[in-house]
């Protein structure tokens, strides 16, 4: 499994402190949120030419991560 952390930055005067693409002002929640909406993978892409592939996969890798940390800390 990749490492999301050289992809995926936290950054207080960016997008005011939200987790972003690094390099972009696209947060984890944008990028979910278009998924959520139907885009596909190659839509995002299309439609935002500065990100990879590999950051899809590292916003779903850390929204996974943050669901798993929420979990365990309710258990």
């Amino acid at each position: 499994m990749q490492d999301f952390t050289d992809r995926i930055t936290i950054e207080p005067g960016i997008r005011s402190g939200k987790p972003c693409v690094r390099g972009t002002r696209i947060t984890v929640s944008d990028i979910l949120e278009y998924l959520a909406g139907g885009m596909t993978e190659t839509e995002i892409l299309r439609e935002f030419p500065e990100l990879k592939p590999e950051d899809i996969r590292a916003v779903l890798q850390y929204a996974a991560l943050r669901e798993r940390r929420l979990t365990s800390s309710h258990s």
